[in-house]
């Protein structure tokens, strides 16, 4: 082996390592939405290792995601190469996990902000998708405690000025 197929071998290697371990989820899905990557992240929070899912339908695995609703986010990133956004405001969760923080977390479940990608092939067609998911769960438990805060000063403005 020389010594530049080895330094690629190694750069593979720690490029590897770093898709596991970022604290972002990574999957990456075709066109069936048959999942080819499932990073430690997604192991992590579901429980499910990236040998439980490979080559199966997300939609078999997560019951709970409409596929009609789900295929449309998904046909600009297939069809126009385009990325697209599912934010926690939208829908609060593709993936149900569970707030991983119980004693200091004040929300049950994880928050989540989605990024649907294209992965373009070298023919230049897209026949895979890298989704990102991203856990907003403090940003979102934040803002409704900011929300529920405003509703109370509101009530108290009122009942100070109609007392």
């Amino acid at each position: 082996m020389s010594i530049e197929s080895l330094d690629e071998l190694l750069e593979f290697h720690w490029m590897m390592d770093m898709l596991q371990t970022v604290d972002v989820g990574i999957v990456v899905f075709d066109r069936e939405f048959k999942i080819k990557v499932w990073n430690g992240f997604m192991e992590s929070h579901s429980g499910l290792l990236p040998s439980d899912v490979r080559l199966k339908s997300l939609f078999s695995l997560y019951p709970g995601i409409k596929k009609d609703w789900f295929a449309q986010k998904c046909r600009p990133v297939f069809e126009l190469k385009t990325r697209t956004f599912i934010t926690w405001e939208q829908r609060p969760y593709l993936f149900k996990f569970p707030n991983y923080r119980p004693i200091t977390g004040t929300e049950p479940f994880m928050y989540q902000n989605i990024t649907l990608s294209p992965l373009v092939s070298a023919n230049g067609k897209v026949d895979n998708i890298s989704m990102m998911i991203y856990d907003m769960t403090d940003v979102a438990g934040s803002k409704k405690q900011l929300e529920s805060l405003q509703v109370l000063r509101s009530e108290e403005e009122e009942r100070i000025n109609n007392g």
